[in-house]
């Protein structure tokens, strides 16, 4: 006689990773509005508020920006990176930079020793960024860069790279990350005190509005702050929160915002909650052109909108069945892009393992391309408009990030948050939470907690020795061929600039192009700026 087999019960209840209890299903009578709040709230693509997206056509005009996250080694091996992707159809760079170069130290510096070129590429001079942007069309190309602390030298050396080659800055295209406000809050990449890294970020607002139009200057940042723990609710909140901070600092400054807010850019993840995610880009753009509007009185479209990258949630991937990783990476890809996505990296399946190796990284690029060209994803312009479960769940989290952009400045504002460690409390009471419930299986992660079996993971790509041994020798004859007392005046001007209140890139970038490295400038600048001393929340 057979046996039936029975079936587990599902949860008890079913909620998102903001702890939004959901219906079991949703009607008109869970998101009823009347016309003329439906078109306040949504609009058309294109038009304020934005919520339907930034562009009228979006992607039947013009595909996403598939910008593959690379960098490592050296930057001779990053650049042959670059060029096997762009062979292979990404339509944008995307630089990672190592942790030396990040936090303001040559490779070789004592400070990088083990580090160089192991999680992004090294560069210390203007000769490392002309040989990683070797036989590249800057003038064609759109190059982003994920640096922060030294995010005004690195784009002091990709301008003075283009000038070498007699390319004119107004020509330029791309964003720098420039964001130490959640570096502070997640990431942990910062050199100096959270006020005079304001100092410099406005700084390379004003410079690049004038000489430099067509580069973002700012990728306000929610992904470090997934990455750590946050809820959706949470990385939306602390992201448009931050944004709110730089601009009202460009203002204090005396700038325009109609000027610098068109070249304002936010970089968000994506997580694993489908629905969610999508709701969550909605809101964003929502919430950021009413606060451009009605706070900050931008006038200019362009800078009523949001426009953002998308990277897929690194830390969703598994050491555990690496290919299950590919599944995921292709959901969440799906959802940046029913979300309105400008640009969008997919991470390689192996990650979770190491740096991704050119197979990982192919079929990571293949996904958005199947996405794009055989999915219909791309089809129609923001074909989830007016869903009731969608609807009802961009209202939830839009309202849920404003009673949390509300709490911070009840008390005091961002920085002050950040400086007592209250912000950074709460996303570290989020990630505990999360732990909580996959250790007592109330959160199914496929592969680790449930349906698990033995596998041989892939081998990942390892960084040989032999590269930081050629870069510090390279750098360091570099070094010997240049004049002392050259640098010393170079260093003195940046040291000049930085105690009075002038613009502090044209004093940066003669340096570099004087043969100045990314180190010594650092130093200069902590001996004027001092370095930033993290708060403890327990």
């Amino acid at each position: 006689m057979s046996h039936p087999i029975k079936k587990k019960q599902r949860k008890s209840e079913f909620k998102t990773s903001s702890q939004i209890q959901l219906q079991d299903v949703y009607t008109e009578q869970n998101w009823s509005q009347n016309e003329k709040t439906l078109k306040e709230k949504l609009g058309l693509p294109g038009q304020f508020p934005y919520t339907r997206g930034v562009q009228e056509s979006m992607y039947r005009g013009q595909l996403w920006t598939m910008r593959q996250y690379a960098g490592f080694g050296s930057a001779k091996e990053s650049n042959q990176r670059y060029k096997m992707l762009i062979e292979k159809g990404t339509t944008g760079l995307s630089v990672a930079f190592d942790l030396p170069t990040q936090m303001g130290y040559d490779s070789d510096h004592i400070m990088a020793s083990g580090e160089v070129g192991k999680v992004g590429v090294a560069i210390s001079s203007i000769e490392d960024m002309d040989l990683l942007l070797q036989d590249l069309p800057l003038e064609k190309i759109s190059t982003s860069m994920t640096i922060n602390s030294t995010a005004s030298i690195l784009l002091a050396l990709y301008i003075g790279v283009a000038q070498k080659r007699n390319i004119n800055s107004s020509e330029l295209r791309g964003t720098i990350q420039n964001d130490l406000l959640k570096e502070y809050i997640a990431r942990g990449t910062y050199i100096f005190p959270p006020r005079p890294s304001l100092r410099i970020i406005t700084d390379i607002f004003a410079y690049c509005a004038q000489h430099v139009p067509n580069w973002n200057t700012i990728s306000i940042s929610g992904y470090h702050i997934r990455e750590a723990g946050s809820s959706a609710v949470q990385e939306l909140a602390f992201t448009i929160a931050n944004g709110i901070t730089y601009v009202q600092c460009a203002l204090d400054k005396g700038l325009n915002v109609n000027d610098f807010g068109k070249r304002l850019s936010f970089f968000f993840n994506c997580h694993n909650h489908f629905f969610e995610e999508i709701a969550k880009f909605r809101a964003a753009r929502r919430l950021w052109s009413h606060f451009m509007k009605n706070r900050f009185h931008a006038t200019d479209p362009q800078a009523l909108k949001l426009r953002f990258h998308t990277q897929t949630a690194g830390s969703t991937l598994t050491a555990q069945q690496p290919e299950n990783n590919i599944v995921r990476v292709g959901l969440q890809a799906l959802a940046a892009i029913l979300g309105g996505t400008q640009s969008l990296h997919t991470n390689s399946m192996d990650e979770a393992l190491g740096l991704p190796t050119e197979q990982a990284a192919t079929i990571a690029l293949r996904t958005q391309q199947i996405i794009a060209h055989e999915s219909g994803a791309a089809d129609v312009i923001d074909p989830l408009a007016g869903s009731y479960y969608l609807e009802s769940l961009t209202d939830e989290l839009e309202k849920r990030a404003l009673e949390y952009i509300e709490r911070i400045e009840s008390l005091g504002g961002v920085v002050s948050c950040i400086e007592s460690g209250w912000i950074q409390s709460e996303i570290q009471n989020s990630a505990y939470h999360y732990q909580r419930e996959v250790e007592a299986q109330r959160e199914i992660v496929v592969g680790v907690n449930q349906f698990t079996q033995k596998f041989d993971p892939p081998k990942p790509l390892r960084i040989s020795e032999e590269v930081a041994k050629e870069q510090i020798q390279r750098l360091q004859n570099f070094k010997k061929n240049r004049s002392p007392a050259q640098i010393k005046s170079l260093l003195a001007q940046v040291d000049q600039s930085a105690q009075s209140q002038e613009n502090l890139m044209p004093s940066i970038i003669q340096a570099v192009k004087g043969g100045s490295t990314l180190g010594e400038i650092s130093d200069q600048l902590r001996q004027v700026f001092g370095q930033h001393k993290e708060t403890i929340t327990i």
